[in-house]
C-alpha cells in the first residue's frame, strides 16, 4: 500500500478560488430548494452580521409552494439575481430539502463563471457544487445553512459553535484544520487532491448528467441521511461501476444517518464494511466518522480547493496545501 498517493498531472485539477469575504461585503441568502419562513432564517442572519458581513435575503424566503421555496420559476429566478449581482459577493443557500434538481439546468452561469462567488449549503445543494464544479471549475463552500443556526447562540453546545464558525473561517480565508478519531476500518496513508463530494443519494441521482462530478485525483467525501444499508450499497456500488471511486487522492466517509432494517429483511453489514468491500483493491487513505453531514458536527469544506487528508494510527487529519506549511515538510 502506498503511504502517499498524489494525483496524476492529466488530473492535476486546479478550480478558480473565489475572493474570500472582508467585513462590509454581502452575503445573499436564498431558498433554492425548499421553503424556509423568514422566522427562521432571523438568528443565521443576525450571526452572519455579527461577523461583520452585510445580510440580503433574497425573494424565494419565505414563498411556499407545497414543499418548495416557491415555484420553480420563482426560485431560479432569485438564485440567477444572487449568482448576477455583483454587489452580492457570497450565496448561502437557506436549506436544503428538495428542488435544485428541477431548476439547475434553467440557471446561466455565464456571470457567474466570469466573477466567481462562494456559493454556500450541502444536502440538495450538493447539486449546485457538482455542477460548477464539473462545468466552470469554480470552488464552492459545503457547510450547514441558515437552518441549522441555533436560535439561541448562547446555548448552543460547542461543537455547534465551532462548525458554524468554521463558515466565516473558510469565507475569509482562514487557515483551520480538520480532525477525526480513530476508526478501525479507516486504512492509513497521505493524500493529496482537491476536495470533491457532498450528499451520496443527490451525487446518485446527478450521474450521466451535466452535473456528474469528476473524482478522479480528487479527495472525494461522501454523507448521508434517511437511507437503509442496502440503499448505500448500491449507491456505492453505483459509484463504483462508474469509476467514479478508482483513481482517488483518499475518501472520506461522514456522517450516515440509517433507517433501522426492517425486521427479517436485515442487511448483515455495517458502514464499515460496505465501504471497505468497494475500495478493497485500491491503495488510498480511507477515512471514517469524518465531522461532515447531517449531524450537529457538520464543519465547512471548501470544494474546489486543495487538501492533504493524513490518516494514521492516532486518527485522521484534512487541511488545505496552503495551510500550515510546517505540515508539508518531509513529504
Amino acid at each position: 500500500m502506498k503511504s502517499w498517493a498524489v494525483p496524476s498531472h492529466e488530473h492535476m485539477h486546479r478550480h478558480k478560488i473565489p475572493p474570500y469575504l472582508n467585513p462590509g461585503d454581502t452575503i445573499g441568502i436564498t431558498s433554492p430548494a425548499g421553503y424556509i419562513s423568514l422566522e427562521e432564517i432571523r438568528p443565521s442572519v443576525q450571526l452572519i452580521e455579527s461577523w461583520g458581513f452585510k445580510v440580503e435575503i433574497g425573494a424565494a424566503v419565505g414563498k411556499k409552494d407545497f414543499t418548495y421555496g416557491g415555484t420553480d420559476a420563482e426560485r431560479t429566478a432569485d438564485l440567477q439575481r444572487m449568482l448576477d449581482d455583483p454587489h452580492i459577493h457570497a450565496v448561502m443557500c437557506a436549506r436544503g430539502g428538495y428542488g435544485l434538481v428541477r431548476i439547475i439546468d434553467q440557471i446561466d452561469f455565464k456571470q457567474f463563471a466570469r466573477h466567481p462567488k462562494w456559493v454556500i449549503g450541502f444536502s440538495d445543494v450538493t447539486v449546485l457544487h457538482c455542477h460548477i464544479s464539473r462545468n466552470f471549475g469554480i470552488a464552492t463552500l459545503h457547510s450547514k445553512m441558515c437552518n441549522s443556526f441555533p436560535s439561541d447562540w448562547a446555548r448552543a453546545e460547542p461543537i455547534q459553535i465551532s462548525t458554524i464558525l468554521s463558515i466565516r473561517q473558510a469565507l475569509s480565508g482562514e487557515d483551520f484544520k480538520y480532525t477525526a478519531p480513530s476508526a478501525a476500518a479507516n486504512r492509513k496513508g497521505r493524500g493529496q487532491g482537491e476536495l470533491i463530494g457532498g450528499n451520496l443519494s443527490i451525487i446518485e441521482s446527478v450521474a450521466g448528467t451535466r452535473s456528474d462530478p469528476d473524482t478522479k485525483g480528487r479527495i472525494l467525501f461522501l454523507e448521508d441521511t434517511g437511507e437503509y444499508l442496502y440503499t448505500i450499497d448500491r449507491m456505492l456500488w453505483s459509484l463504483k461501476r462508474r469509476g467514479k471511486l478508482s483513481g482517488l487522492a483518499g475518501l472520506v466517509i461522514g456522517g450516515f444517518k440509517l433507517k433501522p432494517d426492517d425486521a427479517g429483511e436485515e442487511f448483515g453489514k455495517s458502514i464499515y464494511e460496505i465501504v471497505m468491500e468497494k475500495v478493497q483493491e485500491y491503495d488510498y487513505p480511507v477515512c471514517f466518522d469524518f465531522p461532515v453531514g447531517h449531524q450537529k458536527n457538520n464543519a465547512a469544506l471548501r470544494c474546489g480547493v486543495q487538501h492533504i487528508l493524513d490518516v494514521g494510527a492516532g486518527g485522521s487529519k484534512m487541511w488545505s496545501v496552503d495551510s500550515y506549511p510546517e505540515l508539508r515538510s518531509g513529504l
